[in-house]
């Protein structure tokens, strides 16, 4: 078996949070969610699942005729992954350049940084 690839494309990342809302679904579930959203071919959406799920990140049972496909992982735990490969790729490692940046382009809300420094307080 080939192993699991950490990062997911944005369309993956679309499937994987309908499947996470959801809990489980069909291939049909995730074409109808992301079709109110935006145009999108059924097969696509098909092929899609169907390498997901060849690559360790979905996993399938069958339902009366149809497959029914589950996360492999938690999602705290794919993000954790995602993320940590995102900060790997793009900021070599280092998480102060990701953050002075959202912090810069005004993307973090006044909310979220108090948050922020409340989590870091806590881990001092």
């Amino acid at each position: 078996m080939r192993p699991k690839a950490t990062s997911l494309t944005g369309p993956q990342l679309e499937i994987m949070n309908v499947v996470w809302g959801k809990g489980e679904a069909t291939v049909r579930d995730v074409y109808e969610a992301l079709r109110a959203r935006r145009p999108i071919a059924y097969t696509t959406v098909m092929t899609t699942m169907k390498t997901m799920e060849a690559r360790g990140h979905l996993k399938k049972k069958i339902e009366g005729r149809a497959f029914v496909y589950g996360a492999a992982e938690p999602r705290s735990r794919m993000l954790r992954s995602v993320v940590a490969d995102f900060i790997d790729r793009v900021f070599d490692g280092s998480v102060e350049p990701l953050l002075a940046h959202l912090v810069e382009e005004r993307r973090v809300s006044k909310k979220d940084l108090d948050e922020i420094i409340r989590m870091i307080r806590e881990k001092r």
